[in-house]
């Protein structure tokens, strides 16, 4: 049998499902990414990203994952052999520490259990050790997409500002932004790094940098060799919105839509929906008796959730009969944790209804797997979602 009747689960914690209104714009006809019209789709989309950053400061972005934001991030303000403290939250604080590594900056990983987001305490006490204050920036992972776990962003800010340490705070929020909340001027970041397919909805393709005024003022007085990713190229062009290459045209236009169904919803609707799914899909998993790999109360993720799974299973396993029998792909484990855990993605375009759906397939694909489990977490889960009214609509 080679057609599969209904639709498949992206349930991975991204890329995420790209809603029609979205893929409808990409799919427009090119125009001149140098002509009159796209002036405004440019300034609309760096505006828009501005407002998803929640900054007045300056947005780039670039036709790239998310891997190539994080290089922007790190060139335009280091040198070659500076030192950068890094918090092992998981393991993609892991690639960015070796990104750091293969760029001749000296990265310090303090080291984490992959359980829990980043300590500022610990952030604090390492800073408050670099009297001569060689580090020069510490980079952080908001929400961490390999464990489900959040760093408190904010609180690392005040380790910073409390161990009077003029180090650059830097933050990957790839799978954070638009997802759960982010607050890049309030919080005091100095350069945030994310990606468009998730929490923004969009294939992968598009990268961001959110650059502080002190950030650019570091970029502007040093920084690596650099070309592609000179942040001062595209702040020479990006006010008249316009692009120092050619642009990826088309995923601007799927972008200026997605930042359109945001702003409809509101930011604040955005984070709570996200929050209110990882909460029911929690309670599923402890129904089942299985164990959110998240064990840091306060920062669970609404974007995905990480499950241990028993002693003895493969979680690969598990997760190829999920995919076999009910079209339902589940994220895997990475490193550490590969075939130990298993993610469900919960981001993006999601509903009720879409969540009940994914976690019917995982209880189904339990069952089928030989899983060792308790039955019933789907109702578990519907249960929160009867608890907690959803976002924008009051509790009947």
């Amino acid at each position: 049998m080679t057609h599969r009747a209904g639709r498949h689960f992206l349930q991975i914690p991204g890329p995420s499902p790209v809603p029609d209104r979205v893929l409808r714009a990409i799919s427009a006809q090119v125009i001149d990414h140098r002509g009159p019209d796209f002036a405004e789709v440019g300034t609309r989309a760096l505006d828009g990203m501005k407002w998803v950053f929640k900054t007045a400061q300056d947005v780039f972005i670039y036709p790239a994952s998310g891997t190539g934001a994080w290089e922007a991030a790190l060139v335009n303000v280091l040198s070659q052999g500076d030192r950068v403290l890094m918090y092992e939250t998981g393991h993609f604080a892991a690639l960015w520490k070796k990104m750091a590594e293969k760029l001749g900056l000296k990265a310090e990983f303090i080291e984490g259990d992959w359980r829990s987001g980043a300590d500022p305490d610990a952030i604090e006490r390492r800073l408050r050790e670099d009297r001569a204050h060689e580090i020069k920036a510490v980079c952080v992972v908001h929400n961490e997409t390999s464990t489900g776990s959040v760093s408190p962003i904010a609180q690392v800010r005040q380790a910073i500002d409390a161990a009077g340490h003029p180090a650059l705070l830097m933050v990957d929020t790839i799978s954070g932004l638009a997802s759960i909340d982010f607050r890049f001027d309030e919080w005091g970041v100095d350069v945030a790094v994310s990606g468009s397919q998730k929490g923004l909805m969009l294939p992968p393709g598009l990268s961001f940098n959110a650059v502080s005024a002190r950030a650019m003022e570091a970029s502007q007085r040093g920084g690596m060799p650099r070309s592609y990713w000179d942040w001062r190229e595209m702040k020479a062009i990006n006010p008249t919105g316009y692009f120092p290459y050619t642009p990826a045209t088309n995923m601007l236009f799927g972008l200026n839509v997605a930042i359109e169904m945001l702003r409809d919803e509101g930011l604040d609707n955005v984070f709570a929906r996200h929050q209110r799914h990882g909460a029911a899909t929690r309670a599923a998993v402890r129904h089942w008796g299985l164990e959110v790999l998240c064990r840091q109360q306060g920062q669970e993720s609404g974007v995905l959730t990480a499950v241990m799974m028993p002693e003895g299973h493969s979680a690969d396993a598990f997760r190829a009969t999920a995919l076999r029998h009910y079209d339902i792909s589940l994220g895997n484990g990475l490193s550490k944790v590969a075939d130990k855990v298993f993610r469900i993605g919960h981001l993006g375009d999601m509903n009720d209804l879409t969540l009940a759906g994914t976690l019917t397939g995982v209880e189904l694909g339990l069952r089928r797997a030989g899983v060792p489990h308790q039955d019933g977490g789907v109702d578990a889960a519907l249960a929160v979602l009867d608890d907690i009214p959803a976002p924008g609509m009051a509790a009947e």
